[in-house]
């Protein structure tokens, strides 16, 4: 029962043997299939509801619809995964010597932002070794129970992957700690002073863990991983390759001037390049003749209000905010957020760590603060007092 909630992601229970066949890379042919199909299905989702995709088109995050697009572009193999070379190089040491030894590998933690391919490399792990992959999220183990049900039903070998792993329950957390080092669970019946604690014995598998808050991970079970990976943003150079790459599955015909147009409006993130690749190709096929040049992607993403260096109108709502109605700051975020007429958490999340990371804005101990390069940005001169600008830390 447990499984069939947890690990069927459309609804259908998954068994391990279903796992297993969707793991192996297919041909191109069937590849493109599956991606048209995958986009024509979200679309019908789609259908009748009408959504703001300009404050949706550089967010990290991705939502139920797109994740099935994404799978369909999803590399199958460390051979085909562009980037993260270091990460690469060194998971793939840790599965070679694994199938060498006939023993399962050590538990992986996949940490970083969203949108940079955790996902992607947990069904990596899996096709590598050959094993069938169990998918769960850590906001839907609610109980011990839940986690002690999907762990008994492991075969032996298979991979079992947990996303945002920081947001498991205490009870099912502390039951992985013993399940994770020695492959039992205690299963408690019973309450009160009669409950007894039954130990039960599973077969040995590989956790993949992924976080994107990797500091609120508990010690204990952080130091079980055997291996913890720590993702990047991409370099536009790779995010070319991402493009290309997602536009042969798509059937969509792209110049190579166009792939370094979205590669350097992507923010360092395949899931916004593959969205803005989706959104530059719906243009080129309506109000030109299908095939996406720099000057389509430059003129489509003008309309959707995504700049030179990957703000959209959010990010400029915020920078805008923060210099002319705030004086440059310092701002605190409910304000900036009311200001603005959006969520504050919409606003920390997507708008806050691109334009941090860019050198625009900075936090300071009293609020936000707009940086001489967040001035020059908007066209401004930035004041004298911003050669000092104070830190997190001071």
């Amino acid at each position: 029962m447990i499984e069939e909630e947890i690990d069927g992601v459309d609804g259908n229970p998954r068994t391990p043997r279903d796992h297993a066949g969707s793991a192996f890379s297919r041909g191109a042919d069937e590849a493109l299939r599956g991606a048209e199909e995958a986009e024509l299905a979200a679309r019908r989702e789609h259908q009748g509801r009408r959504e703001d995709l300009d404050t949706e088109l550089v967010s990290p995050l991705a939502e139920a619809d797109e994740r099935v697009i994404e799978s369909a572009l999803r590399p199958k193999r460390l051979t085909e995964f562009t980037g993260q070379v270091r990460v690469r190089e060194q998971l793939s040491l840790i599965l070679q010597s694994a199938l060498r030894r006939g023993r399962p590998p050590d538990h992986v933690l996949l940490a970083g932002p969203p949108g940079l391919g955790k996902t992607t490399i947990a069904n990596i792990v899996a096709a590598e070794l050959g094993a069938p992959l169990r998918i769960t999220s850590g906001p839907a183990i609610e109980r011990s129970g839940d986690l002690a049900a999907v762990l008994s039903s492991l075969s032996e070998g298979e991979v079992i992957f947990i996303d945002e792993i920081h947001r498991l329950a205490r009870p099912a957390e502390e039951m992985l700690y013993l399940a994770m080092e020695d492959f039992r669970v205690d299963v408690v019946i019973g309450k009160g002073p009669g409950a007894t604690a039954i130990p039960l014995e599973i077969a040995p598998f590989t956790l993949v863990g992924a976080t994107t808050r990797a500091g609120l991970l508990p010690a204990p079970l952080r130091d079980r991983f055997g291996f913890t990976a720590h993702l990047d943003f991409y370099q536009p150079g790779e995010l070319e390759i991402i493009i290309r790459r997602s536009a042969g599955l798509l059937g969509v015909t792209l110049t190579d001037e166009a792939a370094v147009e979205l590669s350097t409006r992507s923010r360092g993130t395949p899931r916004i390049a593959n969205r803005l690749l989706r959104r530059v190709r719906d243009y080129a096929e309506v109000r030109a003749d299908g095939v996406v040049t720099g000057d389509i992607a430059r003129t489509a993403l003008e309309l959707y209000e995504v700049d030179e260096h990957g703000l959209d109108r959010l990010d400029r709502g915020v920078l805008d905010a923060v210099v002319r109605r705030f004086g440059g700051g310092p701002v605190g975020l409910s304000t900036l957020a009311v200001a603005l007429g959006e969520e504050a958490e919409t606003v920390e999340v997507v708008a806050e760590p691109f334009l941090v990371r860019c050198g625009l804005l900075a936090r300071t101990p009293r609020g936000r603060v707009a940086t001489a390069a967040g001035w020059s940005h908007l066209g401004l001169e930035p004041p004298p007092s911003l050669a000092e600008l104070p830190t997190l830390f001071e």
